[in-house]
């Protein structure tokens, strides 16, 4: 598995460190540059952010919230490793939250909602010719956040955020393996063409098909990266 860079170490300083801490550990365990099992040590990640243990042990224990490291007083503090049964109940709480945001968008579809969509499936289209893998996964989730803004539900898309750490990073392991990007492609432009023509049950349909690629490969994924993965 190739690891993507860590995240730059400047901070900005007129924001709270402990936020920015969390932001950028939680992007480095989500895309697996930080992989499971990986140790964090509090004085080291306070000398990389030019910050006091402070920040650094509340965004830990921000993420331990989260399942996303496990913390062991006067011990250590490691990436966990994928929770299966935490990814499989974040993948029910999406599909249900998204299956009535396509529903409702599709019942007055708003022209600049489906421009917007399908820039990003154009910009989406445009970083897998150059297979910008990084890029792909992050316009994967500004083309489902768009939607939770046009439903006027955003609230729901930071709530499903905070659980989705394990489900994410299943979809990360997943997404170079062949045809799975083209796949999200493929299942983007026909969302956004069910929207655009007022197809309510097609949307949900190819959203459906969507979100479960990933769990469909479980066991593959698994037996792939038996170390990232507890059952």
């Amino acid at each position: 598995m190739m690891r993507q860079p860590l995240p730059p170490a400047e901070l900005d300083r007129n924001r709270h460190a402990a936020p920015q801490v969390f932001e950028r550990l939680r992007d480095a365990i989500i895309s697996l540059a930080l992989a499971p099992g990986t140790v964090l040590s509090r004085a080291a990640l306070a000398q990389q952010y030019g910050v006091s243990q402070t920040p650094v042990r509340d965004a830990l224990m921000i993420l331990a919230e989260e399942g996303l490291v496990d913390i062991f007083p006067q011990h250590a503090t490691k990436v966990s490793q994928i929770n299966l049964l935490a990814a499989r109940q974040a993948h029910f709480l999406r599909r249900a939250l998204e299956i009535e945001i396509v529903r409702t968008l599709a019942e007055a579809p708003d022209p600049a909602l489906i421009q917007d969509l399908q820039a990003l499936v154009d910009e989406q289209r445009r970083a897998l010719e150059v297979n910008d893998l990084a890029r792909l996964s992050a316009l994967d989730q500004a083309f489902h956040q768009r939607q939770y803004v046009e439903a006027g539900v955003m609230e729901l898309w930071v709530l499903q955020r905070r659980h989705s750490g394990h489900i994410d990073r299943l979809r990360h392991l997943h997404l170079p393996l062949l045809g799975k990007a083209a796949t999200i492609l493929d299942d983007h432009q026909r969302i956004v063409d069910a929207i655009a023509s007022g197809r309510g049950e097609a949307a949900e349909t190819h959203l459906r098909r969507h979100l479960s690629g990933t769990l469909a490969r479980i066991e593959d994924l698994c037996q792939r990266f038996p170390d990232y993965v507890r059952r």
